[in-house]
């Protein structure tokens, strides 16, 4: 199992920008790719990006893709570098492990949740 712990939240101006943290512990979390997921008032959590394991491949939601980026260090560390944020990047940000190690975009495909970092964008 893959603890997950974010950080980075808060309330930022529109067309600011962010990063967000995830520490992960565990012994097998290398072998995970990580994913980044979204839920704001009212509305489903949504796929926001994800890395490999490797941190090859990375992969976006349309609606973010061009000022959200997705790294990973082998310390124990994954980001969401967040640009140009938009009041409708308001959300609750989790970072969730995917064992099979590829990328998927689907919640059900991801094993272990953080518990979330409250991200607000002032218009």
């Amino acid at each position: 199992q893959v603890q997950l712990v974010e950080s980075g939240g808060g309330l930022v101006q529109a067309g600011g920008s962010l990063r967000l943290s995830c520490a992960a512990s565990g012994r097998t979390w290398l072998t995970h790719s990580m994913g980044w997921f979204r839920q704001a008032p009212g509305k489903e959590r949504e796929f926001v990006a994800a890395i490999d394991y490797n941190g090859g491949t990375t992969h976006f939601a349309d609606s973010v893709k061009g000022r959200f980026s997705i790294s990973r260090d082998y310390a124990n560390m994954v980001y969401l570098e967040i640009d140009s944020l938009l009041p409708e990047d308001t959300a609750v940000y989790y970072c969730a492990a995917d064992p099979s190690g590829v990328l998927h975009t689907e919640m059900r495909s991801y094993s272990s949740w953080g518990q979330g970092t409250q991200v607000t964008v002032s218009s």
